[in-house]
C-alpha cells in the first residue's frame, strides 16, 4: 500500500496565514499538521511510501520539510516524495480529482492499493486501525457521526446499510437524511484506481475528493469505516485554533 497527501490547495480563507505558507505546513500542537499526518501514517505496517502532491509555490518548502524530518527520524529518502503539480494558483490547480490522477499517472501507483488523505484533516486514531479494516474492499472512506442533522448541511453526508456499505452520499444536502459525515480520508484497491482515468475523461469535476466517491459507489461497493476519537478539518482561522489546542 501507498499513501497520498493531498496538498496542492491555496487555503484562501486561512489568508493572510497561508499567503507564503502551506496550509498543511502551519503548526499546530507544536508541529506542522502534515507531520501530524505522516506520524499518524508510519502506523501501518505495509506503506511502502508516501506521496505528498502540492503546487510551484509550496513544492521546495514541503521538499525542505520532508529533508529535515526524514533526517531527524533517520529514515532514508524512499520514504516521502514530494510532487509537483505545477500549478501557480488558486486559478489554474489541477483540483484534488486531478492531482490524483497525476501522481497516479506520473509514478505508476496502479499495481498497488492507494490510501489518500486530505493535508487539512487530523486524528487521534491510529490510520492502521483503517487500513487494516478495509483491505478487503474494494473502495472504502472513514465516516464520522457528527450527531446533528442540521450540521451535516455543511458535509458529504452518506446512508449506509447493516454491512457498512454506502447507499446514497449527497454533498451538503439540504434535507440531509443522517449524520455519518464523509472525511477525506479514502481506500482505493489497484482494481478500482483506474477509474481515476474513466472519471476525468467524461468530464467530471477534478476537484473534491468527495466528487469521485459520490460517482464510485454506484458503480463499486464503497465500504465505510466509523472514526472514533478525534477528527479535525481544518478549513478556518476558527478550527486551526481549536486543533492547535486539542492537540498541544
Amino acid at each position: 500500500m501507498n499513501a497520498l497527501i493531498l496538498a496542492a490547495g491555496y487555503a484562501t480563507r486561512l489568508y493572510p496565514l497561508t499567503l507564503n505558507k502551506a496550509k498543511p505546513l502551519l503548526e499546530v500542537g507544536g508541529k506542522p499538521i502534515i507531520e501530524w499526518l505522516v506520524d499518524n501514517l508510519r502506523t501501518i505496517p505495509t506503506l511502502r511510501t508516501t506521496y505528498i502532491v502540492t503546487n510551484a509555490k509550496f513544492a521546495n518548502d514541503f521538499q525542505n520539510w520532508a529533508n529535515e524530518y526524514e533526517s531527524r527520524k533517520g529514515e532514508s529518502g524512499s520514504k516521502i516524495k514530494i510532487i509537483n503539480d505545477g500549478s501557480e494558483s488558486d486559478d489554474d490547480k489541477l483540483g484534488a480529482i486531478g492531482d490524483i490522477n497525476l501522481v497516479l499517472t506520473h509514478e505508476h501507483l496502479e499495481v498497488d492499493d492507494l490510501l489518500v488523505i486530505a493535508g487539512d484533516n487530523l486524528f487521534d486514531q491510529p490510520l492502521a486501525d483503517f487500513a487494516k479494516t478495509v483491505k478487503e474492499s474494494a473502495a472504502a472512506v472513514a465516516v464520522y457521526d457528527v450527531g446533528d442533522l442540521e450540521a451535516m448541511k455543511k458535509y458529504g453526508t452518506v446512508t449506509i446499510d447493516n454491512k457498512g456499505v454506502i447507499t446514497t452520499f449527497e454533498e451538503k444536502p439540504e434535507k440531509p437524511k443522517s449524520t455519518l459525515a464523509s472525511v477525506a480520508l479514502y481506500y482505493y484497491s489497484r482494481e478500482v484506481l483506474p477509474l481515476f482515468k474513466t472519471y476525468l475523461a467524461d468530464g467530471n469535476n477534478p476537484d473534491q475528493p468527495g466528487r469521485f466517491l459520490q460517482w464510485l459507489y454506484t458503480r463499486k461497493p464503497v465500504s465505510t469505516f466509523q472514526i472514533k476519537g478525534r477528527w479535525l478539518d481544518i478549513g478556518s482561522k476558527e478550527t486551526l485554533e481549536i486543533a492547535d489546542k486539542t492537540f498541544r
